[in-house]
């Protein structure tokens, strides 16, 4: 009989056929008309597609991003049914704190790749030791190498629960967690299920929603801009993710192009400056790393069903069912930081509602991808977030 709790050792190898057939396919893209004189405002642009599916097929080193990946410890195992890949990087600082990165969409784990270095060893970056983390760094369910999901019902909630088990069974009785995107869904409910073991909770932005028309009311401006924004927002990725995942999947699973196409408007739309080109906010091989990731574990539904089970499968949007004494009272134990880029929407008033929120920075750069826009900005509010808690 198998062990259900054996953790076992993980490499990416992905089989050179696959990446032939990548090549391939991106050489056979049949690309669709154009209105002219669009610019973005109807999509991403053919000819800016075209240039960058190119530079995907003759350029992109994947070779080099598996080896990059594979020169960090990283494992699985199986909890609640589900396959779980994570990346495990201790300090060599042996008093250092642990702490749980969770990643969004589009993203992955290679989303803090370049905060690695600085959180598990401040002494080699020009820090204090104090500041150490040992690091563990999961594929959300459904997402990357955390595959195959495990059926309906992975929501925010029980991929909490997920990683709680996870980091017991590291030997992780007590740690820290970040999250940003869908991983700022998932953070709050690790606290929310044991407050006794979460030491705090840090979010790059966090999601946040009015319990009916009185709350949107008196707003402060810089919160009216955010609630303004949050409602403006072109959201029609949402919306296919949240309820049809399964039928948006086909196109995304066949086509590379259009797996490209899918992710690389939201690089450019949630970056910061937003008019400009994604290249000039993230580095374009970190983006088709990522996308390829997406395409080669053929994860673009599994990876979107947290959408639907959060949005259709549940009261989301139903004010009558957004009760703060509902909101989880675990949450209003655990200490929370929360870091706003220029590109977050999230209404403070609303966060300090439903969470103990000790720490607030506001800042007037950087997007919604911060780990990789402006990693040195999240790392130093996640040493000084977690200082003061210790």
């Amino acid at each position: 009989m198998t062990n259900p709790q054996k953790i076992s050792p993980f490499r990416v190898d992905v089989p050179e056929e696959q990446l032939i057939d990548l090549r391939s396919r991106l050489a056979g893209t049949r690309w669709p008309f154009e209105l002219p004189g669009v610019g973005w405002d109807r999509g991403v642009p053919v000819d800016y597609l075209k240039e960058l599916a190119e530079y995907w097929r003759t350029r992109h080193d994947w070779r080099a991003a598996e080896t990059e990946l594979n020169a960090h410890p990283q494992f699985t195992t199986e909890v609640d049914g589900q396959n779980v890949h994570f990346l495990h990087v201790r300090s060599p600082e042996a008093e250092a704190t642990p702490l749980l990165l969770l990643h969004g969409w589009p993203g992955a784990v290679t989303d803090f790749l370049d905060v690695i270095g600085p959180l598990t060893d401040p002494r080699a970056h020009g820090g204090d030791p104090a500041d150490a983390f040992h690091l563990v760094i999961p594929s959300l369910p459904g997402f990357g190498f955390s595959i195959p999901l495990a059926g309906p019902g992975m929501n925010a909630s029980r991929m909490g629960g997920i990683f709680l088990e996870l980091m017991a069974r590291l030997g992780y009785e007590h740690f820290a967690v970040h999250g940003y995107d869908t991983g700022a869904w998932v953070a709050p409910t690790i606290g929310e299920q044991a407050p006794e073991r979460v030491l705090g909770v840090h979010v790059n932005g966090m999601i946040t929603f009015p319990y009916g028309d009185e709350e949107t009311k008196g707003l402060s401006e810089p919160d009216q801009r955010r609630w303004d924004s949050m409602q403006d927002h072109n959201d029609g990725y949402l919306q296919c993710n949240a309820k049809r995942p399964q039928t948006v999947a086909y196109g995304l699973t066949d086509s590379p192009v259009g797996q490209l196409a899918w992710m690389v408007e939201k690089f450019k739309e949630l970056s910061m400056p937003e008019e400009g080109l994604p290249e000039e906010s993230l580095d374009r091989d970190r983006m088709l790393t990522c996308v390829s990731l997406y395409w080669l574990t053929g994860t673009a539904a599994s990876a979107a069903q947290i959408y639907y089970e959060e949005m259709s499968a549940s009261d989301w949007g139903d004010s009558e069912a957004w009760d703060a004494d509902e909101s989880g009272a675990g949450a209003k134990r655990v200490p929370t930081g929360v870091l706003l880029s220029a590109h977050d929407v999230t209404v403070r008033r609303w966060a300090e509602r439903d969470h103990d929120v000790v720490r607030w920075t506001e800042l007037d750069e950087g997007g919604h991808f911060l780990s990789m826009e402006k990693p040195n900005l999240l790392v130093g509010d996640l040493r000084a977030f977690f200082r003061d808690l210790k």
